[in-house]
């Protein structure tokens, strides 16, 4: 997620317009509120409980297969990705698969985008919901999302879910990067028309229709790793309101399963979400050393006097004070927060090992494909 831009549209330039409108249907065939849809790519572990969440959101006033869709594409699963889907059939649920990736030098798509672009040119919505499949969703939040888009004007609401983490890792990792996130990305920037800051999370992107094809929707930022940055982007810089906001109330995610999953996930997206990842990694280890270093320093020199000691420890406590204030930000809980130093090392190898990878290695993997970057 980047304020000006550079690093994430560094192939628009090469993409073919696009027109606004679908290419299957007119304007006035659309009939329902909305569209929902779930790009699924070897998700049998949490698809069932993210269906589930949203087929339950059908109610009087809100009939799935009257007022709104759900589409779930299989991005070429070798798992019970499609098996799961199939078992939530019903009136207005479909399930499709996405069209071959071409992962060529003259491929338009990541999976993602691919999945998200073909289930869009056939969605009657009115709007459309992209989320993820690690998604679970409270009780009437599409309904209470969409009043929401409507209240503020909003051609785009972007939820950032409530985030399930599990193990130690995780817990002392993931707080680490949500409060940076927040700093970057700090959401009365995002909602103000204003300013250029642009941002949204994948895992609920929430889009009107006419406003989506305008820009080109999915096609437009195909060779996105942050496909949701970029799309939110376009959005804005077409002049269009966007609204993003931490929303625990709506929906919760997992995003990783395993220690493995969460480096290869962050890997892909560090250097893109922070263009200045080195820069990070260096203040973040520095607040790890200082953190441990400075009582270190009052205690074992034999040389201060008590003042100097006093002196040390009240630039630790400043420091420390810094430190906590930021990753409370994140919203994690106070546990996840308190533990969080211990995973400051962590999280500086990912931010350097990101940059790395998009930098000389021009490449990151995802869900058993290699992606090139840079392009």
């Amino acid at each position: 997620m980047s304020d000006s831009g550079e690093g994430m549209d560094q192939c628009e330039g090469i993409l073919p317009i696009v027109s606004s409108a679908k290419p299957h249907a007119a304007a006035t065939e659309m009939q329902m509120r909305l569209s929902v849809i779930v790009p699924a790519r070897n998700e049998a572990a949490v698809l069932g409980e993210c269906l589930r969440s949203l087929v339950e959101q059908s109610e009087p006033g809100f009939e799935l297969g009257m007022e709104w869709e759900l589409i779930v594409v299989d991005d070429d699963s070798s798992d019970g990705t499609r098996a799961i889907a199939e078992a939530v059939l019903r009136e207005g649920v479909v399930v499709i698969d996405a069209p071959r990736l071409d992962q060529s030098d003259r491929g338009w798509f990541t999976g993602k985008t691919n999945a998200c672009w073909a289930a869009a040119q056939r969605a009657h919505g009115a709007w459309l919901l992209f989320t993820d499949a690690d998604t679970v969703h409270e009780s009437g939040d599409l309904g209470r999302a969409l009043h929401e888009a409507k209240k503020h004007g909003a051609a785009l609401l972007s939820y950032s879910p409530r985030q399930i983490v599990t193990g130690f890792w995780q817990r002392a990792v993931m707080p680490l990067v949500f409060s940076e996130l927040a700093s970057a990305y700090p959401p009365k920037k995002v909602n103000d028309p204003a300013s250029p800051v642009a941002a949204a999370n994948g895992q609920f992107v929430l889009v009107e229709h006419d406003a989506y094809f305008a820009v080109g929707g999915h096609r437009a930022v195909g060779q996105q790793i942050l496909e949701d940055v970029a799309l939110a982007r376009k959005i804005k810089r077409a002049r269009n309101k966007i609204r993003f906001r931490y929303a625990p109330d709506a929906l919760s995610a997992r995003m990783y399963r395993s220690l493995p999953e969460m480096v290869e996930g962050w890997t892909k997206n560090l250097a893109l979400l922070f263009p200045s990842a080195v820069l990070v990694a260096g203040m973040q280890l520095l607040q790890f050393l200082l953190f441990f270093g400075l009582p270190l320093l009052a205690m074992g020199l034999p040389l201060l006097v008590i003042w100097q000691r006093w002196a040390i420890l009240l630039v630790w406590l400043r420091t420390s004070w810094g430190f906590y204030g930021r990753v409370g930000r994140s919203k994690f809980a106070a546990g996840d927060v308190a533990i969080s130093i211990f995973g400051v090392p962590l999280f500086c190898w990912m931010l350097l090992r990101s940059q790395l990878h998009h930098q000389v290695s021009k490449s990151v993997d995802w869900k058993g494909r290699r992606y090139k970057v840079g392009r």
